[in-house]
């Protein structure tokens, strides 16, 4: 009887998010984990929202465009879930600025060490915008910058950061 009490306990517990070493895993799309309580992926829908609510997500940061949304009201489900709701609509390159780096920059401090989800479409967005605000708001060397934007899903926009970060560089100029 005993035996049988332990696996229905260890069932109950296999289908609540996966924790380790204050880290959580929530099967989001190119979901990482790049520090505590930060969590960067790709696309979510509204089922994701209430499985992030019951996780502890307590911060959303949408970086996907209004023309992304496609119907889905994200902000108004995350609301009233309790979840409160950041828009940086980051749209590629040319939305890599010094105004939506301190924006991000911002929302993360508001979310202080409550755990909070940045997303855009894949991840990709989030990398570079978390890697100009590690140059432009936080002073970190290009290739320090570009490694932490990695950490948190930087891929396919690396180039145009590093060339938004070397022509600020060399000539004090930021988008």
């Amino acid at each position: 009887m005993k035996s049988v009490a332990t696996a229905l306990l260890f069932l109950s517990f296999s289908y609540l998010p996966a924790i380790a070493a204050d880290r959580i895993a929530l099967g989001l799309d190119n979901e990482v984990s790049p520090e505590q309580n930060r969590i960067a992926s790709g696309a979510i829908d509204a089922a994701d929202l209430g499985r992030l609510r019951a996780a502890g997500v307590r911060h959303v940061i949408s970086l996907r465009t209004e023309e992304e949304a496609q119907g889905f009201a994200e902000a108004q489900i995350a609301s009233g879930l309790g979840i409160k709701y950041h828009s940086i609509p980051i749209k590629g390159g040319e939305s890599l600025t010094v105004e939506n780096a301190r924006k991000l920059d911002e929302a993360l401090q508001e979310a202080g060490e409550e755990l909070t989800l940045v997303h855009c479409a894949s991840g990709n967005r989030v990398g570079a915008l978390i890697a100009v605000r590690e140059a432009w708001i936080k002073g970190q060397p290009v290739d320090a910058a570009v490694a932490e934007g990695k950490r948190w899903g930087l891929a396919g926009l690396e180039s145009t950061v590093r060339s938004a970060l070397e022509k600020d560089r060399v000539s004090g100029e930021r988008p």
